[in-house]
């Protein structure tokens, strides 16, 4: 998937080329069924598990006491999915079935609104380098450092000189994020421009919904196409090897899921995790616990 998913390199991306109800790498009928919506959010359960066992190897390598050849980055390692799409693209959906599936204790979430005046008065970076996750987390952004060539092309929030050179910026802080053992996913949420009209306006049907509804979605809508291009040129200019970009088609809530699922796991495969070595004698603590406590029972038994 994460071959299949990501932007092509270096050349640039048109999003109106790929289909928002698009299913890149899902089965064929003969293995999920008829109801591929069922089969996918079991096989989004069942990716859970996994990724629960990989996020604790993580969490258990920056918590072990350290030994001289675990020092440096590998130490330091930690993973940081960051997520971006239109208004009502599914981010908050994405976290709660991929994200919830892992341990809380072990999930560092952030959300990235407009700039306090306080973020105002530094680098667009700073406030992103606070949120940063600490070694053996594994962080979630919604929204992200990306809202500086997005929302501040598109709304002419800075001068066009400012917003371009961000790019580079970008490049050499992940650059550095990668050196440092982070290791990034980066997410588009593909959606259409039907399908957030009908979000938008589920959302205003529901009583229950209202909280959810922001009357700026609707400028932001206004003015798709230049998100759009805003979008492909971010892409575009920042995809690298050690900070890729992949776009999920996200019409379909439960592929959308699975999808983003599979990128995750496939990552932490990539890391090499496991759990680290004992630095202390198993046999004799075992034997100086059964000495101090008399016979223990394992298991039950």
């Amino acid at each position: 998937m994460r071959e299949l998913l990501r932007v092509a390199s270096g050349d640039a991306v048109d999003l109106a080329a790929v289909d928002p109800r698009s299913t890149p790498g899902l089965p064929d009928r003969e293995v999920t069924g008829e109801d591929r919506k069922a089969w996918a959010r079991t096989q989004v359960e069942l990716l859970g598990v996994g990724l629960g066992r990989q996020q604790e190897m993580l969490f258990a390598g920056a918590k072990a006491p350290a030994v001289p050849a675990a020092r440096g980055p590998a130490a330091r390692r930690r993973v940081l999915l960051v997520l971006q799409a239109m208004d009502s693209g599914g981010k908050d959906g994405t976290i709660k079935r991929v994200a919830g599936a892992m341990n809380p204790l072990g999930l560092h979430i952030r959300s990235f609104g407009p700039p306090t005046e306080q973020e105002l008065a530094h680098d667009f970076l700073w406030r992103i380098r606070r949120a940063l996750p600490a070694a053996g987390y594994v962080g979630v952004f919604n929204r992200s450092h990306y809202e500086d060539v997005l929302v501040a092309r598109v709304e002419s929030l800075v001068p066009e000189a400012t917003w371009r050179a961000r790019y580079d910026e970008i490049n050499a802080f992940e650059r550095e994020l990668a050196d440092d053992g982070l290791t990034l996913v980066k997410v588009m949420l593909h959606i259409s421009h039907h399908e957030q009209g009908r979000r938008l306006l589920a959302r205003l049907d529901d009583p229950r919904k209202h909280w959810k509804y922001n009357p700026g979605d609707v400028d932001a809508r206004a003015r798709w196409n230049d998100y759009q291009a805003a979008y492909a040129e971010a892409l575009s200019r920042c995809d690298t090897d050690a900070a890729p970009w992949f776009l999920v088609p996200a019409d379909r809530k439960w592929y959308r899921d699975w999808a983003v699922a599979h990128l995750l796991r496939e990552t932490f495969d990539t890391v090499g995790l496991g759990y680290p070595a004992a630095t202390f004698d198993v046999r004799r603590e075992r034997e100086r616990l059964l000495g101090t406590t008399g016979p223990v029972k394992v298991n039950g038994r």
